[in-house]
C-alpha cells in the first residue's frame, strides 16, 4: 500500500534568514570572467653595507674582510668579530632551510601554482578535459561525493526568500547566492549558455523541471514556478561563481520548498533502459559504476523509428541529470562534443551505489523533452 502522507507548511523556511543588507554597489554579470591583476611582486634589492663595513650580497650573505688583531706585538688569539658574525649568518640560513624542508614535507605535497586552463564548451577546465560532471568527484577515486544534499558548499550559500506555495497554483522563486562573508554573488561564468541552472523535482522523483532564473543587480535570482502537486519538493542551485581574482568555482546548492496537503508519494518505476516522451523512443546503453567513468550513449527516434535529429540546446546536443533516491544526491552530467545525430554520449561517473531516476533532456524541432529512465548502480 502506498504511503499517504500529509505536508503543512512550517511558520517559516528553516535557516532562510531572508535576504541580507547588501553593503555595497554589486557590479554586474559579467559573461567574460575577467580576472584580476595576480602579478607577484618582485623581490626587494638587498645589496648594501653590514655592520662593521661587511657589505651583505644578494642572498644574505655577509662578505667581510677578516683578520687578526695585534696586541702587545702578538697575534690575537680566536675570531674577530666579522668572522664570527660570519658564521652566525651562515648557520642561521642552513637552520631555515632545514627547518623549511621539514615543514613542507610534514604539511604534505607542495602546492602547485602553474596549472593552466583550457576553455571546453563555455567554461574552463583543465586541458583534455572532455565530457564531465559536476557532481564533486573530481580527484577522487570513489566513494560518495554527490551534490546538492546542503545549502552551503564550497564558501557558497543557497539563501532563498519567500518560498510559500499553493500546489497548481504559480509561484516565484526568490533567492541569492552568498560567498563566505554573507555578501550577495552577482558574478557568474556563463555555463551551457546560462549563469545559472534550476532544477526542481518532488522527493519522490516525480515533477522534474529545468529551469534558468534572472538576476537583479543586487544578486536576487527570481523566476516562476508551479509546484504541480502537494508534497516536499527540492531545487538545486547549478552555477559557477567568479571570484575577484577570477577564479571559478562550480557548485550545486539544494534547499527544500513546500506545497501543503495530502500526498502519496509515488514508488519509482522499474530499472529499464527504454522510455518513450511525445512520440520519441529513446534506449540508451552502457552500465554506470561507483567511482568509474562509464560512457552512456541516448539514442533518440521519431514516430516512425527513424533517427530523428537533435538540436543545439543550450550549446549542447542533450543535458542528463541524476538524482539519488533517498538523499537526492545530484549529478549533472555534460556530453562531449560531437556532430547532430541521433545519439548523444555521456561520461557517467556514480558517486556511490543506489537507485538514480536519470533525466535527459533534447531538443527536435524547436522543442525540448526529458525522457526519464530509473538506473540502479551496484
Amino acid at each position: 500500500m502506498a504511503d499517504q502522507r500529509s505536508v503543512t507548511r512550517p511558520a517559516g523556511p528553516a535557516g532562510s534568514g531572508g535576504p541580507a543588507t547588501d553593503q555595497g554597489t554589486p557590479e554586474p554579470v559579467d559573461r567574460e570572467g575577467p580576472g584580476v591583476d595576480g602579478s607577484t611582486p618582485e623581490p626587494v634589492d638587498r645589496d648594501g653595507r653590514g655592520l662593521g663595513g661587511s657589505a651583505v650580497e644578494p642572498g644574505g650573505w655577509v662578505l667581510s674582510a677578516g683578520g687578526t688583531s695585534a696586541g702587545d706585538g702578538a697575534s690575537a688569539v680566536g675570531p674577530d668579530r666579522a668572522t664570527l658574525r660570519l658564521a652566525l649568518v651562515v648557520g642561521g640560513l642552513v637552520l631555515a632551510v632545514l627547518l623549511g624542508f621539514g615543514l613542507g614535507r610534514a604539511n604534505g605535497r607542495p602546492i602547485d601554482r602553474t596549472v593552466a586552463t583550457a576553455a571546453t564548451g563555455d567554461h574552463t577546465h583543465a586541458p583534455g578535459t572532455g565530457a564531465h560532471q559536476h557532481d564533486g568527484t573530481a580527484g577522487q577515486s570513489g566513494g560518495d561525493a554527490a551534490t546538492g544534499l546542503s545549502v552551503t558548499s564550497g564558501g557558497y550559500t543557497l539563501t532563498p526568500s519567500g518560498g510559500e506555495f499553493v500546489a497548481g497554483r504559480a509561484g516565484e522563486l526568490r533567492f541569492q547566492i552568498r560567498d563566505a562573508q554573507r555578501r550577495p554573488v552577482t558574478r557568474f561564468a556563463i555555463v551551457h549558455d546560462k549563469p545559472m541552472h534550476l532544477v526542481v523535482v518532488r522527493r519522490d522523483l516525480t515533477g522534474f523541471q529545468h529551469l534558468h532564473p534572472t538576476m537583479a543587480a543586487d544578486g536576487t535570482w527570481s523566476i516562476p514556478l508551479t509546484l504541480p502537486q502537494p508534497g516536499v519538493w527540492r531545487a538545486y542551485t547549478d552555477f559557477t561563481a567568479l571570484a575577484d581574482d577570477g577564479q571559478q568555482t562550480p557548485a550545486t546548492l539544494g534547499v527544500d520548498l513546500v506545497a501543503p496537503g495530502d500526498y502519496t508519494p509515488r514508488p519509482l518505476p522499474a530499472p529499464a533502459t527504454r522510455a518513450t516522451v511525445a512520440g520519441f523512443t529513446v534506449d540508451y546503453e552502457g552500465t554506470a559504476q561507483v567511482g568509474a567513468a562509464v560512457p552512456l550513449r541516448f539514442r533518440v527516434r521519431d514516430g516512425a523509428g527513424q533517427p530523428a535529429t537533435l538540436e543545439r540546446y543550450l550549446g549542447a546536443y542533450g543535458h542528463l541529470v541524476a538524482l539519488r533516491e533517498g538523499d537526492l544526491g545530484y549529478l549533472h552530467v555534460h556530453p562531449g562534443p560531437g556532430p547532430a545525430t541521433d545519439t548523444v554520449t555521456f561520461w557517467l561517473t556514480a558517486p556511490g551505489p543506489g537507485s538514480y531516476r536519470m533525466y535527459l533532456d533534447f531538443q527536435v524541432a524547436g522543442v525540448v523533452r526529458t525522457a526519464e529512465f530509473t538506473l540502479t548502480v551496484r
